[in-house]
């Protein structure tokens, strides 16, 4: 392109990375961003650890600022600049200086738009109170910030119970203000099944957050005592003196639509593979653009920052000139809930079943390393694969230490098309204070290729009342005295050779255990004696889990005490 003007719109994340990269790409581009904020290239990630003050020095959630894109890049930075209109047919864009109020025409060869997204703030009644926030940028940190100090905030009530309701609950939490999170839905963090975040219920309620499911809201009312009230649907109110707004974001389309870019079903920017739009002197990337996801390979919202990240150095490639692709999104995200973490990658089971493609799963509860070394404590986990090839189509999990390493594992697994008789065969560091000779990792993929080859087939909680079968518990008889399914018959594993008698010849034998491992045990004795013996998945701990997912008040009996 010779010596390209190229304009972006938007610093943070996918507009920075894509600054940066078109300069490493070419000396002799001029480069400018456009941001109507006060900062460029910062950490909105690290925000709500900000306003928890683990995080006490602002300046550390700079990533990088305007005389270090500009000595170190040569690139123009213009902050509080807006652009308020692109005229596609012209190639130039209209900016506003908000200090002067002046108005510049710029012309591009290419133009990127990184606008972002802003958080969702539905019509409540009584939304613009005093003491209601959304936490998206630094200005809205340092505000948060400034009530708490200011207010003296004892109580603060979160609104949503996503990404940023966990972290903000958190860290609320660790300034001494007691904290009610309400959720509209009957789990925290949606993208995560429900069974698996029955236990992140229980850990919340532990830490002393009054976790309001199944409850949303409907209004705001001013009060003389605490400030606010927020009114739920349920109809019941709480008092407090802060709400924190975390429902979700929504992608930043205005100037899209008033150029005629073509936007999604979504929502959000619709874009090529070289994050390219409708126009061809156009790129889109970050939270306002639509993606495609490689598992269901339908057009989704992904505001995340890795995504961006990505999605910035491409449009540079292919605003350079280069052959590159975006190869789209597998949603891999994880997240600290106090001193749990959370994580998946891929597809979750609701959307497969949304998108109509065919799969199969395994739950497992291995240790994060090996029990005989001190510290040990089970990860909960769910593979989702194919079951015509083992092909892997997502993963979650649940624990303390290594969990976001497993999910790692299995992130780069899906992004190479491996299945599960890979997960099998991979080699994992280990030493006893980091895993196991088998690793979580390993034994989700041993458990479901046992399955595909019929060696120990699985079957599911929930269609065990739509089946006429023996339920066996194979666990000891104090476990099973302290809990067991309905109707369930209970020979230990010990016993079980020499009791093949009591068992039906001809009906199939449903086979759980506490988690899975001693079913496994059973149920290959079994169909090697020639009975139709069936593993249920995840075992006794995980119909707890279902259970609780169903009936929120029912109380959870874990093999495995948390720490």
């Amino acid at each position: 392109m010779g010596k390209p003007r190229i304009l972006i719109v938007g610093g943070v994340a996918g507009g920075a990375s894509c600054a940066a990269r078109a300069r490493r790409l070419s000396e002799e581009a001029e480069i400018v961003i456009f941001d109507r904020g006060q900062f460029v290239s910062f950490a909105n990630c690290g925000l709500p650890y900000y306003v928890g003050d683990l995080i006490s020095d602002e300046k550390k959630l700079l990533v990088a600022n305007a005389n270090l894109f500009q000595s170190r890049f040569n690139i123009q930075v213009r902050l509080e600049h807006e652009v308020i209109d692109i005229d596609p047919a012209a190639q130039t864009i209209q900016v506003k200086n908000l200090q002067t109020g002046d108005v510049l025409s710029e012309p591009y060869d290419a133009l990127v738009l990184s606008p972002g997204a802003a958080p969702i703030r539905p019509p409540f009644p009584g939304l613009e109170l005093p003491g209601i926030f959304a936490l998206r940028t630094i200005p809205d940190s340092r505000r948060i910030r400034e009530w708490i100090e200011v207010d003296r905030v004892k109580r603060a009530v979160v609104v949503g119970g996503g990404f940023i309701g966990m972290e903000m609950s958190e860290n609320l939490m660790r300034r001494g203000i007691q904290v009610t999170l309400l959720e509209k839905l009957p789990q925290v963090m949606p993208p995560f099944d429900a069974e698996m975040m029955t236990a992140v219920h229980t850990h919340l309620r532990e830490k002393g957050v009054d976790l309001c499911l199944s409850n949303g809201v409907k209004g705001f009312v001013s009060d003389k005592a605490d400030g606010l009230i927020v009114q739920t649907e349920s109809g019941d109110d709480y008092p407090t003196n802060l709400v924190i707004l975390a429902i979700g974001v929504r992608p930043e389309t205005t100037l899209a639509e008033q150029a005629g870019l073509q936007l999604g079903d979504r929502g959000g920017i619709r874009v090529n593979a070289q994050m390219q739009t409708s126009d061809p002197h156009i790129w889109a990337v970050g939270d306002a653009i639509e993606v495609q996801d490689i598992v269901t390979n339908e057009w989704t919202l992904v505001p995340l920052a890795g995504p961006a990240n990505r999605q910035g150095r491409t449009a540079a490639d292919a605003i350079m000139g280069y052959d590159t692709q975006f190869r789209g999104v597998q949603s891999t995200s994880v997240c600290g809930i106090f001193d749990m973490t959370v994580a998946c990658t891929g597809a979750s089971e609701k959307a497969l079943k949304r998108a109509g493609i065919p799969y199969a799963k395994v739950y497992l509860h291995p240790g994060h390393h090996v029990s005989y070394f001190p510290g040990a404590h089970p990860i909960d986990m769910k593979l989702l694969f194919s079951p015509d090839d083992g092909r892997i189509l997502g993963a979650q999990a649940v624990g303390y230490e290594g969990t976001e390493k497993r999910i790692d594992v299995m992130a780069i697994a899906l992004q190479a098309s491996l299945t599960v008789f890979d997960l099998e065969e991979a080699e994992l560091c280990y030493a006893p204070q980091f895993g196991a000779a088998k690793d979580p990792v390993n034994f989700a993929g041993m458990i479901a290729a046992n399955a595909l080859r019929g060696d120990a087939p699985i079957v599911y909680w929930e269609h065990l009342s739509a089946e006429q079968v023996m339920l066996l518990d194979v666990r000891n008889p104090d476990e099973f005295e302290a809990g067991h399914v309905a109707n369930a018959v209970n020979i230990p594993l010990p016993e079980l050779r020499d009791r093949l008698s009591e068992l039906p010849e001809q009906q199939d034998i449903w086979v759980y255990c506490q988690v899975g491992q001693r079913a496994y045990y059973a149920t290959r004795v079994l169909r090697q004696c020639g009975y139709n013996a069936y593993n249920l998945t995840g075992g006794y701990k995980t119909q707890q889990a279902m259970d609780q997912a169903l009936d929120p008040t029912h109380t959870l009996h874990p093999e495995h005490p948390r720490p």
